[in-house]
């Protein structure tokens, strides 16, 4: 079920999981209510980044994740390279998540705060960097479904770069940047392995 707010992504709610098929528990389990934090921000947050992570397994490349944020990496992303190309390359990922996504035609709309957003934004960097915006459902019961053939996570992931956008001088305090996430760069196995080449051409890396 979707709506025209959505540009055809489904609703964020175990309702309209219901009336998909979703499996949905007509109450949560009990480790809902033994969970501290479940659906808040850090949630959330570590979902985006372990959806991220089991693509970077799927597609056979290693992922680093950062110990502390300080430079706006959620992960390194390499793997030993292809015959006759470039070796041992990477490429670096700021993963966010979001249940209530600003879709349209086109592109995602996301606002990402002034200091994540200078931390991708030009092209003074030795590592091409990329923004994964992950969008899961409201409901973090319905994040996944496993049955003894498949595990299925929800929703998708889309990529952008920001080397081409200038950083924010002189950001307010909490200033926001809106980002537009083109709809066309759905994060997949195969897209993942693109980015590594699509970053070294935009940064002019041989």
């Amino acid at each position: 079920m979707t709506d025209s707010t959505t540009g055809g992504i489904p609703l964020q709610s175990s309702q309209c999981a219901a009336a998909c098929g979703i499996p949905v528990p007509e109450q949560n389990p009990a480790w809902v209510h033994a969970s501290t934090g479940f659906g808040e921000n850090g949630h959330r947050g570590d979902f985006g980044e372990q959806f991220v992570r089991m693509l970077a397994a799927a597609a056979n490349i290693d992922a680093a994740r950062r110990e502390r944020d300080r430079v706006g990496v959620d992960w390194q992303l390499g793997h030993p390279g292809r015959p006759g190309t470039r070796r041992f390359p990477l490429i670096e990922a700021q993963v966010k998540c979001t249940s209530s996504p600003e879709v349209h035609d086109k592109h995602i709309a996301y606002d990402l705060k002034a200091k994540n957003y200078n931390q991708l934004a030009g092209r003074d960097y030795s590592v091409p960097r990329f923004l994964f915006l992950v969008l899961a459902p409201g409901d973090p019961v319905t994040w996944s479904d496993a049955t003894p053939d498949r595990l299925l996570l929800r929703h998708a992931a889309y990529w952008t770069c920001l080397h081409g956008l200038e950083p924010y001088e002189n950001p307010p305090r909490n200033g926001m940047r809106r980002v537009h996430v083109p709809r066309a760069n759905l994060l997949t196995v195969g897209s993942l392995h693109d980015l590594f080449s699509t970053g070294s051409e935009l940064l002019g890396v041989s």
